[in-house]
Parts: structure tokens; C-alpha cells; sequence
């Protein structure tokens, strides 16, 4: 599957909303197209998915390792269906449009890093708003830093941000230098801009970008030469295959749990049978033999959460034995309580702990755990890459055990993760069905 990144000259250039605008003149222009983000991001793929109709993939070698990443990537070129909600053909070979992430050499697991492992070309989003020749500056300083960091990285044309037409147009076009394209622009207009929150920008199915400024924005993007310059890199090994075990999984899938990756929910699905239900709706807790909450906004549905069937259920069935896995949000939902602007709501208390929001994230950053003793996800010794990204802090009880050592990252209390009772686990680390965790929980529901 051939593909192309679409990386910003830093955070809040722009590159969201270029993408979805390349994704829409794509779609327009007859392709097939497959969103995915790099780095951790639940929140940017719900805008892809809004546009394209398609799940939109997690790239981020920390997480997922380069192979792992690979196939992932190759994952999205084999999705079959999905909603249509552009004019592409599903019969055109399909095209990856990746959204970056921060600047394009910024962080660790950067933007570059994700484009050189997969051997992606790079389009560049540009801020022109004030400028012209600067715009082209720009775009050839970022071409030749990747020289001197030393990573194997091609920026072959730039979609110039804010720009007008005309005269500015023309500037920009006129200045670059041979070797990056222009490849069009975002035309300055306040319907274009996406509001955020606390965790980032409004979800997709929140806030879509209309229709007509989505279109109106596509109009101004040469689609077919971003299709000629995108490229395909080399598919991997396939991963060996799990077993299907027959165990029966719950997955919450609501407004409080939001941010699950695409892949998480196939392999469960792959080794296991699926039943989603939604708390914050009322349903009670399915049949099920294991249960898996993600993370999301529990705490802007706090009351429906106190007040939720499942979650009295799981409080009843988790001393009995039953596994459970939440991440972050889940852990929260999993917590005694909850406090939320001074009010304080009870939770499934199967966890010793109370969890209050903070004015301020507490912790944003790749994580490494390893395995104090043996977990529904990793065993004794063994080592997780995940992500955390939260504005809660837990107050956990002087008995509480602890899953994980952190070796990376601020877990619950800066040194340890993942709290451990009956066979429930809760962390504030995300992790991905590449890391084998999904794999490990399954195999544990089916070991009882």
C-alpha cells in the first residue's frame, strides 16, 4: 500500500486539519483511502475515521516495535468495507495519508522516525500566514536537518497553512527550491478549526469539520500529484497466530471509553468472542468469562458511571475471580471513587484506590513497565511499552500491590504501575495488541 506523511513544522501547525483535507481531495479524486497516525493518539484517528469511514491505524515503533509497526501499517491496507462517506472508489488501490505527530524531528519516537522506518515520503505543513520566501526557508531547512540528524528522511513538497491565493500563492510556489513541491494550501477560515479540551482536540463524532469547509479546503490540494509521489514500503513477516480460545471478553465502547486501537479489539477478536456494551448507557455487564476497559473520559460521565449497572456487576464479580483489565480510564472506572470538581462519585471499588482530577496533566510520555510478579498482562520479569497521558492522580491504600516496576515514565506513584487485586489489574499506561499484553490477558482467562 502505497502511503505519504503529512508532518507540521511543530505542534499546532496545522497538520490535522491538512490531513483531513488531503484525505477528502483524495477520496474526491476517486482513491481508496487509509488513515493512520503516528504516535500514541486516540483523539486525531476519531477525525480520520469521521472522514474516511475507515479505522484509522496507530504507527509508533515504541509501542509496537518497527516490525510490529509495519504490520500494523499493512493491517489498515486490508481492512475490508467500512462506511463510505467520501466519493472514493473501493475499487482503487488503496493510499495511507499519516498524520504526524508534534514537529516533524520532535520527541524520541518522532514524526521523521515513523517515516524512515516505513520509507515514507514527507509532505510538509507550513504556518504562511505572515509570510512567503520564509515559507520556503522553512521547508528546505526541515529537508536538510535530516542530514544532520542523521535520519534517512525525503520531504518532497509542502501544503502551505493558512495561505491566500493570488499573490501569496505565487510567492510561495515561486520560492521553493527544486526537489520540494507545492502542493496547495488551507485557506484561512475559522471553520477550519477544530476546539479542544484537556486531553486535546474534541473527538471526532464531537466536533467534525463541515462538510462543505472540508471540501472547500480539499479543492485547493493537487490530489493526484500527492498520489504520484506516495510510495509503498516493504511488507513484513505476517505475526504467528493465536489460538481462538473461546473465551468470552466485555469490552466497554461508550462516551466515558473511547480510546481503544483498532488492532486491540481484532486481536481479542482473533482470540476470543467480543461483547461490547456501554455503561454510561446503562447496560449491565454482559455474559462474559474477562472484561477490558479502555481509557476515554470517565470523568466527564462520573455520575452515569456511580449510577451504572456494570460497573455494580464487576465490583461483584471481580472478587470472585473474574479478570479484568483497565487502562487508565479504566482504572479510574475501576477506583473506590472518583472526584470531579469537588464532587466525589463512587466507582466499582474493586481497586484500592481514590482517583481525583488535577487543574494539570500528570504525566504525558512513552512508558516502559516491568513485571514485579505475574500479571493478566506480562508475566514475572517481563517488560510492557505502553503510553500515559492523564489529568488524574491516585491516592492508592497503604496494602495496595503493585503489578509493575516503571522503569520509564511517572506510572501511578512515579515508580510503580498497575495496581493488582483479586485478578483485576488497572494501570495508567495504554499498551498496544503488538505488545503481546491483549495476548496474555486472553490466555489468562482461558487458564482458569
Amino acid at each position: 500500500m502505497d502511503g505519504i506523511v503529512v508532518a507540521g513544522t511543530h505542534s499546532g501547525a496545522g497538520k490535522t486539519v491538512a490531513t483531513l483535507a488531503l484525505c477528502r481531495a483524495l477520496s474526491d479524486a476517486g482513491y481508496d483511502v487509509r488513515p493512520a497516525k503516528a504516535g500514541p493518539d486516540f483523539i486525531d484517528p476519531s477525525h480520520h475515521a469521521a472522514v474516511t469511514g475507515r479505522p484509522s491505524r496507530t504507527l509508533d515503533p515504541w509501542l509496537e516495535g518497527e516490525e510490529g509497526m509495519r504490520r500494523n501499517y499493512y493491517r489498515g491496507a486490508d481492512d475490508a468495507g467500512g462506511a463510505r462517506s467520501a466519493a472514493g472508489s473501493a475499487g482503487s488501490p488503496p493510499v495511507c495519508v499519516v498524520e504526524g505527530m508534534m514537529g516533524l524531528y520532535d520527541g524520541d519516537v518522532s514524526t521523521a522516525r515513523v517515516a524512515a522506518i516505513l520509507d515514507l515520503p514527507v509532505v510538509l505543513v507550513v504556518d504562511a500566514k505572515a509570510g512567503m520566501e520564509s515559507v520556503a526557508a522553512t521547508a528546505l531547512g526541515f529537508r536538510a536537518y535530516a542530514a544532520h540528524a542523521g535520519i534517512d528522511v525525503d520531504v518532497v513538497g509542502i501544503v502551505a497553512q493558512r495561505a491566500h491565493g493570488g499573490r501569496h500563492e505565487r510567492g510561495i510556489r515561486d520560492a521553493l527550491p527544486e526537489g520540494i513541491e507545492y502542493l496547495g494550501r488551507i485557506p484561512p477560515r475559522e471553520d477550519l478549526e477544530i476546539p479542544d479540551r484537556h486531553l486535546g482536540l474534541h473527538m471526532g463524532d464531537e466536533a467534525p469539520l463541515g462538510r462543505e469547509a472540508l471540501s472547500a479546503a480539499a479543492a485547493h490540494l493537487d490530489a493526484e500529484r500527492v498520489r504520484d509521489l506516495a510510495r509503498a514500503p516493504p511488507r513484513p513477516e505476517p505475526p504467528e497466530p493465536g489460538s481462538q480460545t473461546g473465551a468470552r471478553v466485555a469490552v466497554a465502547r461508550d462516551d466515558a471509553f473511547r480510546f481503544l486501537y483498532p488492532a486491540t479489539v481484532e486481536r481479542l477478536r482473533e482470540r476470543a468472542v467480543v461483547e461490547t456494551f456501554a455503561p454510561t448507557a446503562g447496560d449491565d455487564l454482559p455474559d462474559c468469562d474477562g472484561v477490558y476497559l479502555s481509557g476515554g473520559y470517565p470523568e466527564r460521565h462520573a455520575a452515569a458511571l456511580a449510577a451504572s449497572p456494570a460497573l455494580e456487576t464487576i465490583g461483584e464479580r471481580a472478587p470472585e475471580g473474574l479478570p479484568v483489565f483497565g487502562e487508565c480510564g479504566g482504572l479510574m472506572a475501576l477506583a473506590e471513587s472518583l472526584e470531579v470538581d469537588g464532587e466525589t462519585h463512587g466507582m466499582a471499588g474493586v481497586l484500592p484506590a481514590e482517583v481525583r482530577m488535577c487543574d494539570r496533566f500528570q504525566a504525558l510520555d512513552h512508558v516502559e513497565l516491568t513485571a514485579r510478579r505475574d500479571a493478566p498482562t506480562a508475566r514475572a520479569g517481563e517488560t510492557l511499552r505502553g503510553h500515559e497521558f492523564h489529568y488524574s492522580a491516585a491516592d492508592v491504600g497503604s496494602d495496595a500491590r503493585f503489578a509493575f516496576d516503571v522503569a520509564r515514565g511517572r506510572g501511578i506513584d512515579g515508580e510503580r504501575d498497575g495496581l493488582l487485586e483479586y485478578r483485576t489489574l488497572g494501570t495508567y499506561a495504554h499498551v498496544h495488541a503488538e505488545s503481546g499484553a491483549f495476548d496474555r490477558f486472553v490466555e489468562s482467562i482461558d487458564s482458569l
